[in-house]
């Protein structure tokens, strides 16, 4: 009997149509467009228009996900550490937006990783017959808790939205969940974290630096092994987006063909835990991922918490809005 499994069948992005270049930050920060694109990798980002939420990115994605799956969705999942409100949680109040209000619906806070921790969830879900098909909406707006003179944070972190529909499917069709793995070191909290004296999230640049990597890899090699490949196997490697640097330098730890990273930083900045989503439609888009293609997704961040995940990839629909 073939296992039942967690299978992507649609992506959906939302961003902001507010474009921020390195020469705008540079000129209220006192740095260059030079500082910013080597240290990390990025030439502008998006940032929320006046009058739009992190909940209005997150609905339209999630919307999004839905045309291009075609199809409804059982539960709601939103991995977001930038909610307008701490309580209630946002995953219903999108639920009811989108059309499905008696959906199961719960937020998943989990920064960096939320992705990948909301995809586990979504293969318990799934494996629970708790339901048939599980939309994960990730929706981030780190413009709301950046100081706006830390350049740290400015240069790096930006908002952005992405969602993708999981349905019950076979362990043996594309687009399924193969491996999963999960971990966290709370020893190391906080090194990314809000700050209770003004409420702004605040970064130690150098040592997440070196310490993500070696993270990312050891549970990227824990996810092939799992799911029987080597890296080797891997047509493409998909981390969180949080630094090109760091990008580089996990891609040098396993030893793999830089052309099998996929890199969307450049133009959309760090955007939390809708970077994986965000990553993969735009390599969808240009073709950087095809059907087959043995795919790995990998991500930590604040907490610290990590999560890898394998799959080959399927065919597809991966829709797109700016708001």
């Amino acid at each position: 009997m073939t296992a039942t499994a967690a299978v992507l069948r649609g992506l959906g992005t939302c961003l902001p149509s507010r474009i921020v270049t390195n020469k705008e930050l540079a000129t209220r920060l006192q740095t260059s467009d030079e500082w910013i694109r080597t240290r990390t990798g990025i030439r502008e980002r998006r940032i929320l228009t006046p009058g739009t939420t992190v909940a209005d990115l997150g609905e339209h994605a999630a919307r999004n996900a839905l045309t291009a799956a075609g199809a409804g969705a059982d539960a709601v999942l939103v991995a977001s550490s930038t909610p307008q409100r701490p309580c209630p949680a946002l995953a219903p109040e999108l639920a009811s937006r989108i059309g499905t209000s008696d959906a199961i619906a719960y937020d998943i806070v989990s920064a960096c990783s939320g992705f990948l921790a909301a995809t586990a969830t979504a293969l318990g879900l799934i494996l629970a017959d708790l339901a048939d098909t599980v939309l994960i909406v990730c929706t981030e707006a780190y413009s709301t808790l950046i100081d706006p003179d830390d350049r740290t944070t400015n240069v790096v972190l930006a908002d952005g939205a992405g969602a993708a529909l999981f349905r019950r499917g076979t362990g043996t069709e594309p687009g399924a969940i193969l491996a999963l793995d999960l971990g966290s070191d709370g020893r190391h909290s906080e090194l990314i974290a809000c700050q209770p004296a003004d409420g702004y999230l605040r970064m130690d640049g150098p040592t997440v630096y070196h310490l993500a990597p070696p993270l990312m890899a050891a549970s990227t090699r824990r996810v092939l092994d799992a799911a029987g490949w080597t890296t080797e196997d891997l047509d493409a490697l998909v981390p969180h987006q949080a630094n090109q640097r760091i990008i580089d330098q996990l891609v040098r730890q396993l030893a793999l063909n830089p052309k099998t990273a996929v890199s969307a930083i450049a133009c959309v900045g760090n955007t939390g835990a809708a970077s994986i989503p965000i990553a993969l439609a735009h390599a969808h888009r240009e073709g950087r991922l095809a059907t087959g293609h043995h795919t790995a997704l990998t991500s930590v961040g604040a907490g610290m918490a990590w999560g890898s995940a394998a799959l080959i990839w399927p065919d597809l629909r991966a829709e797109e809005s700016q708001l």
